[in-house]
């Protein structure tokens, strides 16, 4: 019982010790965090939970006058600074800024009507960083000092371990591959030497080639390249679409200016130009009529149309359709209309046979001068766009602006968004546009803008046919691969050279700005540079040297309507998508990204070992 009781009261007095312990060292750490708190004004500041591409600016304000600190973003062109933050006199206050492009700060103060200081600074995902505004003891002018509190994430890092881990997939899977034909060939060579008098090499070597060529004589040879080429430019789409991982590089331009984002659609484009020639070529060839193919390009205009309409122009997120809302223009429409003029001007005015060669002027030239009537067509159609865009009267606009409208050019034109280009798909089709254009959340603009509308849609079929000049080239020079590479590098360079007279070489003071959401002159240039420079890469690797197949990009450019449609309509269920714990860096959302679009690479790997293309 003594012992007991001996016991309760030790325990009693090592609580109570405890106890006071706690409560001096928690009242010593409030009365040193009141001290460090009253320095700056007296009012503590909240640490706000950072996302993803932020960083949080503290602002210290150390004069005697309250200060407004504005910003704009370096990409909005001409924009208005927007207000960020106010600081009273002797006090603190923070702010969270986007990190995706660098931005312009400045330091005004209402007392002396003056701006204090100005910066354009490059902020890192998750930094902390504090802004001193104090009296400079040198010149006795506001200054503003700038400190690192905390040091920004490497972004980098997660596309630098996704990169080497493809990379050593890439090569595991070419090893197995070539153990694999090792194997085999030591199998061949093992059969063959123990072969019996009574069966004759040469015989069944003989039956081969004969076999082998009447498959050939039955079924033409691919262009794999082209496959590759449409593959590659699908799989980086539905990556894109997926949203590359949070990378500001792998989404479209906010207005003006070029990514990789915005040139998967006119790739894309490019290389339906190319298999229309190549297709509708070998059909004429096979004695197909006009009016066969007619009923072929209509049907698979209509299908296309329709499935972009009725089932990809919204998604779940959108809550129930309604009619107020539903986005009439869209991508497969454009896609559709495309296809349907691009076949038609093959169809009406390609050549089936290849004229004899002879001693003309024009020979270096022929896959061009043949084709006069469409070119006809693609100058026309290009002239009608130039007038529309730069002498079609805007209300309220000046006339040819290319703007993206809102707090852009100074704010002077807030509601003419896309000039020409947006006023005619609003006359079209009201607000039956896109809901989200890229420039809404920069330039803050309130009219609906569609980047696949109607004006645009005539650049879109000039893109298509810089494709068909790439098809007429691999027609007409077929067997000189030399020839074929030569062309496709000057058709590269002459719109590479119209590309940079057109845009000056800047993003935004050219004559013609390379801009996405127009599809602007400028832009299909540009975007038919590139198409011609990797088209003639992927030819030279594959078809002419053999040194790829094209792996894994050709199993999705067998399938693309499949891939396209698929992806667009389950992209927001499991396992494609699933909701994100981590959202403060890059690492999830790019494992997100790119393991979505390898279920798409895989299950087109399957479908074409099942020898199954789904086609319209």
């Amino acid at each position: 019982m003594f012992a007991r009781v001996y016991k309760d009261d030790r325990l009693r007095w090592v609580f109570s010790n405890s106890s006071m312990a706690s409560r001096r060292t928690l009242l010593a750490s409030l009365t040193l965090l009141i001290l460090v708190t009253s320095s700056y004004g007296g009012r503590l500041q909240p640490v706000a939970t950072l996302r993803l591409d932020q960083a949080l600016l503290t602002f210290h304000n150390q004069l005697t006058e309250e200060v407004e600190v504005l910003y704009t973003s370096d990409y909005c062109y001409q924009c208005l600074f927007q207000h960020l933050a106010s600081v009273t006199h002797n006090n603190s206050a923070s702010a969270v800024v986007s990190t995706k492009f660098s931005l312009t700060l400045e330091v005004e103060s209402h007392t002396r009507n003056a701006t204090l200081c100005r910066w354009s600074p490059t902020y890192g995902e998750a930094g902390h960083y504090s802004v001193w505004i104090q009296m400079s003891k040198a010149t006795n002018n506001p200054s503003c000092t700038f400190a690192v509190d905390k040091k920004p994430n490497n972004i980098y890092m997660p596309l630098l371990v996704a990169a080497l881990s493809m990379a050593i997939f890439a090569l595991l899977f070419r090893a197995r591959s070539y153990i694999h034909r090792r194997c085999c060939a030591s199998k061949c060579i093992k059969t063959i030497c123990c072969q019996g008098p009574q069966h004759s090499v040469d015989n069944d070597r003989a039956e081969a080639c004969e076999a082998q060529q009447k498959t050939t004589k039955a079924k033409p040879a691919r262009l794999l390249s082209l496959d590759t080429f449409r593959g590659f430019s699908l799989i980086v789409m539905v990556f894109v679409n997926y949203g590359g991982g949070g990378y500001w590089f792998f989404q479209h331009e906010p207005w003006n200016g070029l990514s990789v984002a915005s040139l998967v659609m006119p790739w894309f484009v490019f290389v339906i130009g190319t298999s229309v020639v190549l297709a509708f070529t070998s059909m004429q060839r096979r004695g197909v009529s006009r009016l066969q193919l007619l009923r072929k390009i209509s049907w698979r205009t209509v299908v296309l149309m329709m499935l972009g309409f009725c089932f990809l122009n919204y998604s779940p997120r959108d809550g129930p359709l309604s009619w107020s809302w539903l986005r009439v223009p869209g991508v497969l429409q454009r896609l559709g209309f495309t296809y349907f003029l691009l076949s038609l001007m093959q169809t009406l005015w390609g050549q089936k046979e290849i004229p004899l060669r002879a001693n003309h002027w024009w020979n270096p030239v022929q896959d061009v001068v043949l084709y006069w009537p469409q070119w006809l067509i693609i100058i026309l159609l290009e002239a009608l766009w130039l007038c529309i865009t730069f002498l079609m009267p805007v209300p309220d606009c000046p006339t040819g602006y290319l703007g993206a409208g809102g707090i852009g050019d100074h704010g002077l034109y807030p509601n003419c968004t896309g000039g020409a280009a947006g006023y005619i798909d609003r006359w079209m089709f009201g607000n039956n546009l896109y809901r989200y254009p890229t420039c809404k959340k920069i330039y803050l603009t309130t009219q609906p803008f569609d980047p696949e509308g109607a004006l645009g849609t005539i650049n879109s079929v000039v893109m298509g046919f810089l494709g068909m000049q790439a098809g007429k080239i691999i027609i007409f020079y077929k067997g000189k691969n030399v020839s074929i590479l030569c062309r496709f590098l000057v058709w590269a360079v002459i719109l590479g050279i119209s590309t940079a007279i057109l845009s000056k070489c800047t993003r935004d003071e050219g004559f013609i700005p390379v801009n996405k959401n127009l599809w602007s002159l400028s832009f299909v240039l540009c975007a038919g540079c590139s198409s011609f420079l990797l088209l003639a890469g992927l030819y030279l690797v594959i078809d002419v040297k053999g040194w790829w197949g094209g792996q894994p990009f050709i199993y999705p450019g067998m399938n693309s309507i499949l891939v396209y449609v698929g992806h667009t309509m389950l992209g927001y269920y499991f396992p494609f998508s699933w909701e994100m714990r981590y959202q403060e860096n890059h690492w999830e959302w790019l494992f997100q990204s790119l393991w979505a679009t390898s279920l798409w690479v895989l299950a087109t790997y399957m479908l074409y070992r099942k020898k199954f293309f789904l086609k319209i």
